[in-house]
């Protein structure tokens, strides 16, 4: 489709030609009018076939060809208002899918950003002091360089983990809302994020072989794709645009006024195929992106249409990745607000993920938390701290099992996990999280 690149330059100057023909014409000077939007649709004609010669040379033709013989028809009837209209319907509607198109790149380049740019390499000194921490692009980490990965950052490409033990948050790549623990020797996918931790791993593939850079892939391809009824648009346009011409010349003929031929071609000018289809599937593109949705096609849009059943493999798809307490079960005599206000005020000093949904219930509830002069976080397992005279340890099942060796679990429906709360090595209760559905608010 040969594009009006000056889309809205051409609209504003169309609708002040427009209302300057209106105008003239209002008093009496129609052949002035006449004259002026000759001028302007001729110059638009010319730029757009040059624009469509180009095109056919590439192997193209689009439907716009249509849009220009209408043109060209209503002007020569003298019709010229209706060929200002033409104008204006075909650079609007490019404009809008020009419009369309950037924000729908933006959108889609957001999912990226978060896209490691920089991977930080070690190396031993010459000197034997120790290891040099070196900067380097992304694309230029090699198989079995040694990575450092601080606390928050983004794996930069596919690598085995050094670390005895280390949680990586993998959302973005499999919807799990979770952390996921990882141990030594494990892969790590790049576009994990890496946990409190700062960690050592091994690049397993260089940046373009790694996990991440297919999602990017992926992206780059959504962006340039077109949807099937565009392309069959397209693909009939040269019989479309015959047949079109064949009916004009006939209701000429039939009626022997040349004015039918235009009408026939106005009428036939495809505007919901120019406009309207690229329009909506690139606002498809850009309101899925928007929600986290990277689809690989307009295709994919058009498919859609015929869903009457989806099913969803992963829970974290439907989450927000963010805990909420749903449970306490208090045991051995406590109240259920005694365990979960000293199992919140030991889980301030704790980064697991099930930690901020303890200690945000407990402040939903009015419960003051208690500092602690002595904390100390077990990475992955639990915290221990002295609150108020007392040792508080919440953590997974096996770390207090190892404090209180007749625990008993407690039973989970599906979604939830569980933090168990031992008070002065003994179990207290078990205050229970899920994945937060991605429909509720805090």
């Amino acid at each position: 489709m040969a594009r009006l690149v000056w889309s809205r330059p051409v609209i504003v100057v169309t609708v002040l030609v427009l209302a300057a023909v209106l105008v003239l014409t209002g008093i009496g000077g129609e052949r002035a009018g006449r004259w002026l939007a000759i001028v302007w649709v001729a110059l638009v004609v010319v730029y757009t076939l040059v624009g469509m010669v180009r095109d056919v040379m590439r192997g193209h033709v689009g439907l716009d060809i249509l849009a220009v013989v209408a043109m060209v028809a209503t002007l020569a009837v003298d019709e010229y208002i209706a060929s200002l209209i033409i104008v204006l319907m075909l650079s609007g509607g490019e404009a809008l899918e020009d419009v369309a198109a950037r924000r729908a790149k933006r959108d889609l380049t957001s999912l990226l950003d978060r896209s490691p740019r920089d991977a930080h390499v070690l190396a031993d000194r010459r000197d034997g002091t120790g290891e040099a921490v070196a900067d380097v692009p992304v694309e230029d980490v090699e198989v079995g360089d040694l990575l450092l990965v601080r606390p928050g950052e983004v794996v930069p490409v596919d690598a085995t983990l050094l670390a005895e033990e280390s949680s990586f948050d993998e959302s973005s790549l499999t919807g799990e809302s979770l952390p996921v623990t990882r141990h030594i020797g494990d892969e790590v996918p790049s576009g994990a994020v890496n946990g409190e931790r700062a960690v050592r791993i091994r690049a397993l593939r260089r940046s373009g072989d790694s996990q991440f850079q297919q999602i990017v892939a992926l992206v780059h391809e959504a962006e340039k794709s077109r949807a099937p009824v565009v392309r069959i648009a397209d693909r009939f346009a040269v019989p479309f645009t015959a047949v079109s011409l064949i009916l004009a010349a006939i209701a000429w003929g039939l009626s022997g006024d040349p004015v039918r031929f235009a009408e026939v071609l106005v009428l036939a000018t495809p505007c919901p195929l120019l406009i309207a289809a690229p329009v909506a599937f690139l606002a498809g593109l850009s309101r899925g992106a928007k929600t986290g949705l990277i689809m690989k096609s307009g295709a994919v849009i058009e498919q859609l249409a015929r869903v009457r059943v989806a099913a969803f493999d992963k829970t974290g798809t439907l989450t927000r990745g963010r805990p909420e307490l749903v449970d306490v079960r208090p045991a051995n005599g406590f109240g259920a607000d005694d365990v979960l206000r000293l199992a919140a005020s030991a889980e301030q000093y704790s980064s697991h993920a099930l930690a901020a949904g303890v200690r945000q219930a407990a402040i939903d509830r009015g419960m003051p938390l208690a500092a602690s002069a002595d904390a100390r976080e077990v990475a992955t397992n639990g915290v221990t701290a002295v609150i108020e005279g007392r040792t508080v340890t919440v953590g997974k099942p096996a770390f207090i099992a190892s404090l209180v060796p007749a625990l008993q679990r407690t039973s989970l429906a599906p979604g939830q996990a569980a933090a168990y709360v031992a008070i002065d090595a003994g179990v207290r209760g078990q205050p229970r999280a899920r994945r937060r559905p991605a429909h509720r608010s805090r």
